[in-house]
């Protein structure tokens, strides 16, 4: 078994985890679990933390003043999580056809191939693996050629091999989180100017943030959200994530970058977090 770390967390900084609220969290969590495949870390009153392997990737909590958040509200478009190999998105893919799991849609966007859907409170949610790095393209301007192309499930599907499901394979990681943003422009001036992560691409209506080339660890689109205000306290989706830095130097810039620009953070969880211009909060560690 190849586990092999996946590229996207080799670069300078990369999602570690992601944090949503949810109304009702037994069924929410018995569905990342059963259908994801996500195995429980830790539980507690308020919430269950989930991941593969031991380590935790998914916090869900909730509580008696969780209010659902309207659609048009910033927050969480996708969480996305990234296989180790083609061969587990395959695998993963025949699990979910054969539970009946919903399907969103499927993508071929040249770098990754990415199937969609949504959990029960409609948190969305990305299964992808990504192509070699070696074959991606690259513009003169260090931005990557992304599509969005109908990917041919049937043909994934009859990849996989003909074995018995385990949940998510060891290496299984947050590959990259979309989010929804009031302003595109704002989240430029946000995730490039002040958190330093490199614009990779841009779509209409979404830009695409990354480090170390990779093609996006975190992406803000304006699609259903044009507008939005900063999250209400209690909203359900996502309340926070973290971006952990494999480069000290990096995150000792991201740092100082709030400080000289007055943005407040405070250190919490071995970390230091902030809030970004909709109020989506977010840790940053080494």
């Amino acid at each position: 078994m190849n586990t092999e770390t996946s590229y996207a967390l080799t670069r300078p900084a990369y999602v570690d985890q992601s944090h949503l609220v949810v109304t009702d969290l037994p069924l929410v969590s018995s569905f990342y679990q059963s259908m994801l495949g996500l195995k429980v870390i830790e539980k507690s009153a308020s919430g269950d933390v989930l991941g593969v392997g031991g380590t935790p990737l998914l916090a869900l909590t909730t509580g008696k003043d969780v209010r659902i958040a309207p659609r048009n509200a910033a927050g969480l478009f996708h969480t996305a999580f990234l296989m180790p190999s083609r061969t587990e998105l395959a695998r993963w893919l025949r699990h979910a056809a054969h539970n009946n799991v919903a399907l969103d849609g499927a993508s071929d966007h040249l770098v990754s191939e990415a199937i969609y859907l949504s959990d029960p409170e409609g948190n969305g949610i990305e299964i992808y693996a990504d192509r070699p790095h070696e074959q991606w393209k690259f513009h003169p301007d260090g931005q990557v050629e992304m599509a969005t192309r109908r990917l041919d499930l049937q043909s994934l599907y009859n990849t996989a091999p003909d074995d018995t499901w385990n949940g998510m394979a060891d290496g299984t990681a947050i590959g990259h989180i979309h989010l929804q943003v009031g302003d595109i422009p704002e989240a430029d001036a946000f995730y490039r100017d002040v958190l330093g992560l490199r614009l990779m691409a841009r779509y209409p209506g979404a830009s695409f943030f990354a480090t170390g080339d990779y093609h996006h660890h975190v992406a803000a689109n304006i699609w259903n959200s044009a507008g939005a205000g900063a999250r209400a306290e209690g909203m359900t989706g996502l309340s926070d994530y973290a971006l952990r830095f494999n480069d000290k130097a990096a995150l000792d810039k991201a740092i100082a970058k709030l400080d000289e620009l007055e943005i407040r953070s405070d250190k919490r969880n071995s970390g230091v977090f902030l809030r970004d211009p909709w109020g989506i909060g977010l840790t940053l560690r080494a």
